[in-house]
């Protein structure tokens, strides 16, 4: 079989390879940790070999991978470029910002990396919940150039999760409206609330809304927001102390079903 290409990928550290065919299905894939090559047809044995050969780093071990979990299945039957398990926190920003860097003699910094470091701090949190059997995407797409900052699934339900940059300034949240430091205010909770509503809708399931604040001087709230939950960005682990919502058959099916583009196009 020829045309097979490699693709790395990422995920709190760790890098898998997959091997992709011409049609973009994966027909195999390397764990460099455990020395081991999952082949899905014992046929390419030897066309997979040669695609990882400049990959591989020691002896390995080939044969067809073990019962697969739902998550793996989901991987397997995604198209790589429609899988959005693989974005970083604040993959957009990223990629805009390695796109049109900006001048480099800026009198104030660019709002954009004041926004990626927020949304990478909330996201290094929300990653670390994946332990306690929590499932995170990063910059879900949304039509309009809109997008999800990051979705949260697990045993305490959904949650799309808005974050805010506000190192060493104070907030103050009367709903609709947030104001940062000196800023304007801004009624931020009514597209704190919009995310969710559209992820329900995409995932025919109650999400509720999160707006994570990173390293206030000092956050205060008038009065508790109708539905959205406040916290700063060391209260996020909080979230993995709520259960009894979701099994975890439940998890890896919503995961699937979130992590794959086409869910989120109607929106």
């Amino acid at each position: 079989m020829s045309g097979l290409r490699v693709i790395p990928t990422w995920r709190h550290g760790q890098e898998r390879l997959y091997v992709c065919g011409a049609d973009g299905r994966n027909v195999a894939w390397y764990d460099r940790d455990t020395g081991r090559v999952n082949l899905l047809s014992e046929d390419l044995r030897q066309d997979v070999l040669a695609a990882l050969h400049p990959f591989l780093t020691g002896p390995v071990t080939v044969g067809p991978p073990p019962v697969p979990t739902p998550a793996e299945l989901a991987r397997l039957t995604l198209h790589p470029d429609d899988d959005l398990a693989p974005n970083r926190p604040g993959e957009a920003l990223l990629i805009a910002l390695d796109r049109d860097p900006g001048p480099g003699h800026r009198l104030r910094p660019d709002p954009r990396r004041r926004a990626l470091s927020a949304e990478q701090a909330v996201g290094e949190a929300l990653d670390q919940l994946e332990g306690m059997g929590w499932r995170t995407l990063h910059s879900v797409p949304l039509p309009g150039g809109d997008r999800v900052h990051h979705l949260v699934i697990g045993p305490g339900g959904l949650f799309t999760v808005y974050s805010l940059h506000a190192r060493r300034q104070r907030v103050l949240v009367a709903d609709p409206v947030v104001t940062v430091g000196r800023g304007e205010p801004y009624p931020l909770l009514r597209r704190v609330r919009a995310d969710a509503d559209r992820a329900s809708y995409a995932l025919t399931a109650e999400v509720r809304p999160v707006l994570a604040v990173t390293e206030p001087a000092r956050l205060e709230v008038t009065v508790p927001p109708r539905e959205v939950r406040v916290l700063t960005d060391t209260d996020l682990p909080g979230l993995a102390r709520q259960g009894g919502v979701l099994k975890p058959a439940d998890v890896e099916a919503l995961h699937a079903v979130a992590r794959d583009r086409h869910t989120w196009v109607r929106v």
